[in-house]
């Protein structure tokens, strides 16, 4: 990372986030933050940017494009609907599902040998569809079946195992972790590595250098990859997660000018393109609830977001509170 200066003033930015029953805060959520700016520095942070945490899902765009750099990814006649759904975290929709079972049966496989395991679908259209239909829950429900069928189809062309694809020391993992370190601007040894709960390698590394990523990736153009990953998530706001999903009302309420991707444990990434912006958040405690109006309120301060929201968008910046009966008792809102 280079020094704290650039187009913008360093700004500090208070994104802590309360829980409130009647007039009292009952809960708060610490959240830390860190935006990169278009010549690569740090102009904003909430709390500490240095803080070292796990990418989760963040990192799905960085772990698909050494699959597009090879060249396999284009010899299976695959676009931006498959390469969407390798970044997403989708919410086991009937559009995801069809999507991710097509991309095995390209390659000659089946659900059995995603790695990943099933769980209720994240949209409460999935879950809906789902329990209405009587089907069977599978293991292409799972959110990240995309990327799982992208990392099998990797090894599949690449004439590597496909079984064991999943483990760190195996090829697709290893091209991961690098195109991880590139775009992260760090050694491949000081990135730690752990098990995500979809079953692949989860890193780990500072917020800064997540949003330096983040940044790059926003600013893209003339890496064919990063840009086409950019592409598809920006015109396939559905696919990168569903119907009630927040990163794609984000992307569709901004018109792709803001491409956000979700990670577990209040982890959450935004690029910014026309503004060069990258943007890392983490909730301290892990709590979903708080990242999306931290999220939005980071927006709103480089004005990527007005300070009145579509309705859609409102709902996540200030969501209220029911007990069993219906009834508003409170609100989970911004401190500042």
């Amino acid at each position: 990372m280079r020094g704290h200066r650039g187009r913008y003033r360093m700004k500090t930015i208070e994104l802590d986030v309360v829980a409130t029953r009647g007039d009292e805060i009952e809960s708060r959520h610490h959240v830390h933050a860190a935006v990169v700016g278009a010549d690569d520095t740090l102009i904003a942070v909430s709390r500490d940017a240095r803080l070292v945490t796990s990418w989760r899902s963040c990192a799905k765009p960085f772990q698909v494009m050494p699959f597009l750099n090879a060249g396999a990814f284009d010899d299976l006649h695959w676009g931006d609907d498959q390469l969407a759904l390798s970044c997403a975290s989708h919410g086991g929709e009937p559009e995801h599902v069809a999507i991710a079972g097509a991309m095995l049966r390209d390659i000659g496989l089946e659900e059995g040998d995603l790695a990943c395991g099933p769980h209720d679908p994240l949209s409460a259209r999935g879950m809906k569809v789902l329990r209405e239909s009587g089907a069977r829950l599978t293991r292409l429900h799972n959110n990240c079946s995309g990327k799982h069928a992208a990392m099998l189809a990797r090894a599949q062309t690449a004439g590597w195992p496909t079984y064991g694809y999943e483990r760190r020391d195996h090829q697709v993992q290893r091209c991961c972790l690098t195109s991880v370190a590139t775009w992260a601007n760090l050694d491949e040894g000081s990135i730690g590595r752990a098990v995500d709960g979809c079953g692949v390698v989860a890193f780990s590394l500072p917020l800064e250098n997540m949003a330096l990523a983040w940044s790059r990736f926003a600013r893209s153009e003339s890496d064919d990859a990063a840009s086409r990953v950019l592409n598809a998530m920006r015109t396939r706001p559905f696919l990168i997660g569903g119907t009630d999903r927040f990163d794609s009302i984000l992307i569709e309420e901004t018109e792709g000018r803001a491409v956000a991707k979700i990670g577990a444990e209040g982890v959450h990434c935004v690029a910014v393109p026309e503004q060069g912006l990258g943007i890392a958040v983490k909730v301290d405690d892990g709590a979903q609830r708080a990242q999306f109006p931290a999220v939005i309120r980071v927006l709103q301060a480089f004005d990527v977001l007005p300070a009145a929201l579509s309705p859609r968008l409102d709902d996540f910046l200030r969501r209220q509170v029911r007990n069993t009966r219906g009834e508003v008792v409170g609100e989970i809102r911004l401190v500042a």
